[in-house]
């Protein structure tokens, strides 16, 4: 080591940069650099000196960066027993390499992925090292997108383990990232990821149960990746609505049992690369049997802060995704999203706050771009054929007619597509008209609380069927003769709820007014211009008076007057 009076005479650029030269050559010191909290300050010196340093810049980054280098590599080396964490010291030596990259003309590209290959996949759950991780990829983003931005969606499910070890502390933080996370090729598996982040708490905490501390040993495994097949197979599920074959086979596993990582569906949960589309592990007896040990034992802390986190950061996902992707994406995002609003962890108010922002993102996907309607014509017609599997499902269907609706199944362009939701939307209208009791199981009479809920929820189901039965035939008018015998056969149903009876008789009388129909009924966009035609946009500037508000059974009873508005509007 240099002699204080080297040092003064020499500076303490020379000193620390002497000290460092040292250490990588002290064969104690260079099997475990990190040990010595000198290295760490000795880095951050020759960093800031580096900065602050005007002419001589280049020469001081010449003169560091084979020392810096060395150190790193012997860091990045040290064997996985070493009791000192090297996050700390590796992310000072990577922000010196992002600093003075180009001066030296060297790529840090190796040297990030080296860090979360050697170093976070080991030390992920250490919360030192897991907030410098966050810090330094928030003050770097704008390199990083520029310079790697494959980067940080290819270690994405890495980050997640940080996130689902460290828990609410480092929210705020990780939410800057996560729409770091976002690209062409993590787009999808990202959202599977945030979907499953519970269950991946869960994967944690049987894996600290089975091998102690998460610390200090990486528990994932390089396998080969199935991303080609698992893409062409999610894309013909998005399109043709035929089902992803589930190749888990049937492993089982007891969670007080230790794990077995050859468990493929635990592999998948636990990886430290993003290698293409997630397994479709809800169907694995493996996981039903660890959902179901996690359902009947207490929450642990990370659990329960993961059950928070996980809506709060769909909901960024969410909005980056419909600010960012295009149409060939989110094509492909929602079938997958409709896959999972009946799969997710059980927790009732965790399920309520996802379904929400799952069915909102639905909802505003098809209406920033409605023609996506027409594309999907396949799973959406799935989905509401599951109407009646389970209250999620229906709920889904529930949304799914309000947009075939409201967008007139994708515009006046796609006439057969509306012709065969029309045709689907029908047969679960007839299929309600012809049992009456659709959707009760045969043990009603044991669970008089929940028949009462389910024929509450078919009755909300039918409103909206019915409603877009009379929305999609105001639209495409060739389907108007088909939507009042549907509408009829409602109204001159015994059986049918108060509700659907009256909001069909009320679609029967709107139907004989077709401007006022229009207005009502009609989408929200691309109305045209007309007598009789309501533009409610502007209804804070207009006034439309004498409507038969009866129809809309504001006013019961016979209309108070005996012009009808055939005497109103000029016939052509």
């Amino acid at each position: 080591m240099a002699s204080p009076e080297l040092a003064a005479s020499d500076g303490s650029y020379g000193f620390h940069l002497r000290s460092l030269s040292a250490a990588s050559r002290d064969s104690a010191a260079a099997s475990d650099p990190a040990s010595d909290p000198n290295i760490l300050e000795s880095v951050r010196r020759v960093c800031e000196m580096c900065k602050e340093a005007k002419g001589a810049s280049d020469e001081m980054v010449a003169r560091a960066f084979p020392v810096m280098s060395k150190l790193f590599q012997r860091c990045a080396a040290a064997p996985t027993q070493s009791v000192a964490s090297s996050g700390v010291l590796l992310l000072t030596i990577l922000q010196f390499f992002l600093d003075f990259g180009e001066a030296v003309l060297h790529d840090a590209d190796g040297s990030l992925r080296t860090f979360f290959r050697s170093c976070l996949s080991r030390e992920f759950a250490d919360p030192i090292v897991a907030e410098r991780t966050l810090e330094f990829l928030i003050a770097n983003k704008t390199k990083i997108l520029i310079f790697f931005p494959t980067l940080i969606p290819q270690f994405f499910p890495l980050l997640l383990k940080l996130i689902a070890s460290n828990g609410e502390r480092l929210e705020r933080k990780f939410s800057e990232v996560l729409p770091l996370m976002m690209s062409a090729g993590s787009f999808l598996p990202l959202f599977l990821s945030l979907m499953d982040l519970p269950l991946l708490v869960v994967a944690l905490e049987k894996v600290e149960r089975s091998s102690g501390t998460l610390i200090g040993s990486s528990i994932a495994t390089i396998q080969k990746s199935a991303a080609p097949e698992m893409l062409l197979a999610l894309m013909d599920e998005a399109y043709t609505g035929s089902a992803i074959e589930d190749a888990s086979g049937n492993a089982g596993s007891d969670d007080s049992g230790p794990l077995d990582l050859a468990d493929p569906m635990f592999l998948d949960l636990l990886k430290d690369e993003n290698d293409g589309i997630a397994a479709k592990h809800w169907t694995s007896p493996t996981i039903s049997s660890t959902l179901q040990a996690a359902v009947n034992s207490p929450q642990s802390d990370r659990l329960k802060q993961s059950l928070k986190m996980a809506p709060h950061f769909l909901t960024l996902y969410f909005a980056t995704a419909l600010w960012d992707v295009n149409d060939s994406l989110l094509c492909a995002l929602i079938p997958v999203v409709m896959s999972r609003y009946a799969a997710m962890f059980p927790d009732k108010v965790y399920s309520f706050e996802v379904r929400k922002r799952l069915s909102d993102f639905i909802l505003t996907a098809f209406q920033r771009s409605p023609d996506i309607i027409a594309l999907l014509k396949k799973p959406i017609t799935d989905k509401l054929g599951e109407a009646h599997d389970n209250p999620a499902k229906t709920e889904l269907a529930l949304h799914l007619c309000w947009a075939i609706g409201e967008h007139g199944a994708g515009g006046k362009n796609c006439k057969d597509v509306a012709r065969e939701l029309f045709e689907n939307l029908e047969l679960l209208l007839y299929e309600n008209l012809a049992t009456s009791r659709l959707g009760l199981s045969q043990d009603t009479g044991f669970d008089p609380m929940g028949a009462s809920s389910r024929k509450s929820s078919q009755a909300r189901l039918l409103c909206f069927v019915v409603t877009a039965i009379a929305k999609l035939a105001t639209f495409h008018n060739e389907l108007l003769p088909r939507a009042r015998v549907s509408l009829a056969k409602v109204a001159r149903s015994r059986t049918s709820d108060r509700r659907v009876w009256q909001r069909a008789c009320d679609y029967l009388g709107l139907m004989n007014e077709p401007a006022i129909c229009l207005s009502v009924l009609g989408p929200s966009t691309a109305q045209g211009n007309g007598p009789g035609i309501v533009n409610w946009s502007e209804g804070g500037t207009k006034m439309v008076a004498h409507i038969p508000f009866y129809l809309l059974a504001v006013q019961k009873g016979t209309p108070i007057h005996d012009f009808s508005f055939d005497d109103l509007l000029p016939t052509v």
